[in-house]
C-alpha cells in the first residue's frame, strides 16, 4: 500500500499506474467499504476505510501488471460472490481476494507472502480482529499452490475464484494468456514456453482443477479445454 496509509508501505513495491478508471475504482472502494465493516463486526467505529481501499488500488494499478490489475480483482470478487454460499466466512475470502497479489512483480518469487505480511500489517491497524487477520493471511499464502485441505471450505473459495479465468471462454482465455506472456516479457521466448508448459502440465495432472460443487460442475471442463489448447500451441 502508499505510504499515506500508516503501517501499510512495503519497499518491495513499484511506482503506481494509472490505469484504474473513476468508475471502477468507485465501485471497488464501495466493496471494499462493505467487506471491511463486516469482518469489524459490521461497527463502523474504526478508522475510516477509504484511504485502505486507495492504497490497495494504487497497488493494482502499478504500471508492471497487465493481467493481476484491478479487471483481475473485480474478477474473482465477482466469482467469490458467486461461491459466497460455499464458505464458512466469505467476507474473509472477499479480503483475501483483495490482498492475494497486492504485492506482484512478475521477476519475484515471494509475492505472496509479502501480500500475507501486508494483510498482518494493514488490517489490524483497520480495525479488524486478529482472528479474521490471521484468516486472511492464511488464504493469501494458500494461493502460493493453490491446494486448499479438505473441508477448507474458505480456502476452496478463494482458489476456485482465482482459478476462475481458466474456465473462460476461448477469446478471453486467448487475452488472459496473452496478458501472462507481457508480465513476462523479460524471459526470452523459448524460456518462457519451457516454463509455462511445465506449469500447465502441473495444472492438467491434478485430479481436480477445481473444489466447489459448482466450479467442479461448471469450469472444470472448460477449464482442461484451454489448458491443453495452449500447452498445444506452446509445444507444436
Amino acid at each position: 500500500m502508499s505510504d499515506s496509509a500508516p503501517g501499510t508501505s512495503d519497499s518491495g513495491t513499484s511506482e503506481r499506474g494509472t490505469s484504474e478508471s473513476p468508475d471502477t475504482g468507485g465501485a471497488l472502494r464501495g466493496r471494499w467499504r462493505e467487506t471491511l465493516l463486516a469482518a469489524r463486526g459490521g461497527t463502523d467505529r474504526g478508522p475510516d476505510p477509504d484511504p485502505y481501499a486507495d492504497a490497495l488500488l494504487a497497488r493494482w494499478a502499478e504500471p508492471q501488471r497487465r493481467y493481476h490489475t484491478t479487471a483481475h480483482l473485480t474478477q474473482v470478487l465477482d466469482r467469490v460472490d458467486t461461491l459466497a454460499g460455499h464458505a464458512s466466512d466469505p467476507d474473509l475470502v472477499r479480503l483475501a481476494v483483495w490482498f492475494h497479489d497486492a504485492v506482484y512483480r512478475p521477476d519475484r518469487s515471494e509475492n505472496e507472502e509479502r501480500s500475507a505480511a501486508l494483510a498482518e500489517r494493514a488490517l489490524p491497524e483497520a480495525g479488524v480482529p486478529d482472528a479474521a487477520t490471521a484468516e486472511v493471511a492464511r488464504l493469501v499464502r494458500l494461493t502460493v499452490t493453490h491446494d486448499p485441505a479438505a473441508g477448507d471450505t474458505n480456502g476452496e473459495v478463494l482458489c476456485d475464484a482465482d482459478l476462475a479465468i481458466l474456465a473462460a471462454a476461448p477469446k478471453e482465455y486467448a487475452a488472459y494468456a496473452a496478458q501472462v506472456r507481457e508480465e513476462y516479457g523479460f524471459v526470452p521466448d523459448d524460456a518462457f514456453r519451457e516454463g509455462r508448459s511445465a506449469v500447465l502440465r502441473q495444472l492438467l495432472e491434478l485430479p481436480r482443477l477445481f473444489r466447489t460443487p459448482h466450479g467442479a460442475a461448471e469450469w472444470e471442463p472448460r477449464a482442461r479445454q484451454n489448458l491443453t489448447t495452449e500447452l498445444e500451441l506452446l509445444t507444436h
